[in-house]
C-alpha cells in the first residue's frame, strides 16, 4: 500500500478543476498536503486544443493527471447536443492522454462514468460488463466517448509502459453539483424543489414515478479520496490485482437506496414538512442501477459519507452558495 511518508513531493495537474469532481480532488489534494497542485480555467487552457495543451504539457514538467475534465449534462442535453458530447470529450481525452504519454508523465487517472455499461446489464454491474451489449441510446454518445477514454489508458500502458489509470464512478452528488432546476441529476433536483417547497410553505411536492426504482448515490468527496488512493497504489500491487485488459474499476457504495427513501431523507435534511405524492403516470426509468465495488474494496478503499450525512453537507453548502450555484 502507499507509504506517504516516503513520497517525494509531486507536480500534479487537475484538468477541470472548476467542476464538481475536479474541485473535490483538488480540494483533497490541498488537504494531504504533499504535492504541488497545478490548475487551468477554460479560459487559461483549451483541453480540445492539440497544440494548446502539447504547449502546456511540455512547458509544466507534469507528474500525474487527473483527467477531471469533460462536458456533461442531463437526457435532454444529451439528446438535444450529441456531437458536442462525443466530439469534446474525444478530444479531452485524446489530447490530454498522448500528450502525457510523449512528456512521461509518470502516473494519469481517467474518469469515466456508470453509463459506460448496458443498459440491460446484471445489476450489481461488474467492472466485466464493459461491451457486453448495447448501451443506453439517450446518452450513448458520452458514454462511447468514456468507454474510448478507458480504452486509450489500456492500449498506450500496452504499447508503451505508461501508466495510466480508469475509475468509473457512481452517480455523484455534493458542493458545485449542476442545480438547474430542468438539467440537473436527481439529488440536486429534488434538494432544489424540496427547497423551494418549504420556503414557500407549498403543501406537497411531486415527484415522477412510484418511487420504487432504486439508485447507487456517493458523496463526491468520497470520489475524491478513492483517487487519491488509486494514483498512490504500486504498479505492480494494482497489476496483481487487475486484469490489465478490464484495468478499470468500479468506485461506489455498493449498495442503492429507492427514490422514496431518498425524497424522505431530502425532506427531513431540508426540513420540509408537507406531503410527498408520486406521479405513477410518469415513468420509473431503469428499477435498479448499482456497482460491484468488490475490487476496489479489495485494495483497501471504502467509502466513509452516508447518505444522510452527505446530503445534509450539501445541503448547507446549497444554502451558503444558492444565488450563485451552477445553473448550467
Amino acid at each position: 500500500m502507499p507509504n506517504k511518508t516516503q513520497e517525494k513531493s509531486k507536480r500534479v495537474f487537475i484538468a477541470g478543476h472548476n467542476g464538481m469532481v475536479g474541485s473535490a480532488v483538488k480540494r483533497q489534494l490541498e488537504i494531504d498536503g504533499r504535492h504541488v497542485v497545478l490548475t487551468r480555467s477554460r479560459a487559461e487552457l483549451d483541453l480540445t486544443n492539440q497544440s494548446e495543451v502539447a504547449q502546456f504539457m511540455g512547458d509544466e514538467q507534469i507528474d500525474h493527471v487527473y483527467l477531471c475534465a469533460a462536458k456533461v449534462g442531463g437526457i435532454h442535453a444529451n439528446n438535444a447536443f450529441p456531437a458536442d458530447f462525443i466530439y469534446q470529450n474525444l478530444m479531452i481525452e485524446t489530447n490530454l492522454i498522448h500528450q502525457a504519454y510523449l512528456q512521461k508523465v509518470e502516473r494519469m487517472l481517467f474518469l469515466g462514468s456508470s453509463c459506460i455499461y448496458p443498459k440491460l446489464a446484471d445489476q450489481p454491474l461488474d467492472e466485466s460488463a464493459l461491451l457486453t451489449g448495447k448501451l443506453e441510446p439517450t446518452n450513448e454518445p458520452y458514454a462511447i466517448a468514456k468507454i474510448a477514454g478507458i480504452k486509450l489508458c489500456e492500449s498506450y500502458n500496452r504499447q508503451y509502459g505508461t501508466d495510466f489509470r480508469s475509475l468509473m464512478p457512481t452517480n455523484l452528488y455534493g458542493p458545485y453539483d449542476n442545480f438547474h432546476p430542468e438539467n440537473s441529476h436527481v439529488i440536486p433536483a429534488l434538494m432544489g424543489r424540496f427547497h423551494e417547497a418549504k420556503t414557500k410553505n407549498l403543501p406537497f411536492v411531486t415527484i415522477w414515478g412510484t418511487g420504487a426504482a432504486c439508485r447507487e448515490f456517493l458523496h463526491v468527496d468520497d470520489l475524491a479520496r478513492a483517487c487519491l488512493h488509486v494514483m498512490e497504489i504500486e504498479r505492480n500491487e494494482l497489476e496483481r490485482n487487475v486484469d490489465p485488459s478490464q484495468s478499470h474499476l468500479n468506485v461506489g457504495v455498493g449498495e442503492d437506496v429507492s427514490i422514496r427513501e431518498l425524497a424522505q431523507t431530502l425532506a427531513k435534511v431540508t426540513g420540509y414538512q408537507g406531503r410527498i405524492e408520486f406521479d405513477t403516470s410518469r415513468p420509473d426509468g431503469t428499477m435498479r442501477k448499482y456497482l460491484n465495488v468488490s475490487a476496489l474494496h479489495g485494495l483497501g478503499w471504502k467509502h466513509s459519507i452516508g447518505l444522510e450525512e452527505g446530503l445534509m453537507a450539501t445541503y448547507e453548502w446549497y444554502c451558503d452558495n444558492k444565488a450563485d450555484v451552477r445553473l448550467s
